[in-house]
């Protein structure tokens, strides 16, 4: 997930790095400061880089917010990536000349990039990824590996139920006849007045979900006698049948 980034950075060992692992996240954190991103001054790294303590989560969750990062220091591989997002973009600034004639690879044709918009966004973006991951919280959808793959899921759920017409549809209230519950009979007691009337209410919502699931039924066995009893008749062999 990070060794592309990594490798940018010429970090010593990027397709080994493992964020799960607590002392490489930590050696990670510190080397990022200390050679790529710089927030601190040399003097002010030392809590930082003083791995072994048992203060050191309550260090970086301060180093996480001096950096503006949108992520806690519990998201431990959204923050990484952040902070990778940041060093490449400080590394960039740091040697502009070096990179100015760089072309970027592709791999998408340009039918494909007109087709999907998608396509030409820059997924590594540290705003992108937070601002996806902010969209995906607000809707509650499944978090991804793959941030445009979660883009593509929020656009769906914004086609599907967002809409003004798919709003205006949901809002659409149904309108029901008034019921007098004390004519129906519970058919039993449970002591209290206020949990009987509460029982008459889901026997008769169950009662009407019932009735819906009938029609489905009802509308299903339609749907294949239309299938199934439509006979061509043989006139040859004087019988009904295919």
């Amino acid at each position: 997930m990070f060794r592309r980034k990594l490798t940018a950075l010429e970090y010593h060992n990027p397709t080994g790095f493992d964020c799960k692992d607590e002392t490489e996240f930590r050696n990670v954190i510190v080397w990022l400061e200390d050679q790529k991103i710089r927030h601190y001054k040399i003097e002010d790294r030392g809590n930082l880089r003083n791995i072994p303590s048992s203060d050191w989560p309550k260090y970086f969750e301060k180093y996480l917010q001096d950096v503006n990062c949108p992520f806690s220091a519990q998201q431990r591989q959204e923050t990484v990536d952040w902070l990778l997002g940041l060093a490449v973009r400080f590394e960039y600034g740091d040697n502009v000349e070096k990179y100015r004639n760089c072309k970027p690879v592709t791999e998408a044709s340009d039918v494909q990039k007109s087709a999907d918009p998608l396509i030409n966004l820059d997924s590594n973006n540290p705003d992108f990824k937070a601002g996806v991951l902010g969209l995906a919280n607000l809707l509650k959808i499944q978090r991804h590996d793959d941030y445009l793959v979660m883009l593509k899921a929020i656009r769906i759920l914004i086609q599907e139920r967002l809409t003004p017409d798919a709003i205006a549809k949901a809002s659409q209230a149904k309108e029901g006849l008034p019921v007098a519950l004390d004519k129906h009979i519970l058919g039993f007691d449970t002591g209290d007045a206020t949990l009987n009337e509460a029982a008459r209410v889901l026997r008769l919502l169950h009662i009407e979900e019932l009735r819906e699931l009938q029609t489905k039924i009802n509308e299903a066995i339609v749907a294949v006698q239309a299938i199934i009893a439509d006979p061509k008749t043989d006139h040859r062999l004087g019988k009904v049948g295919r």
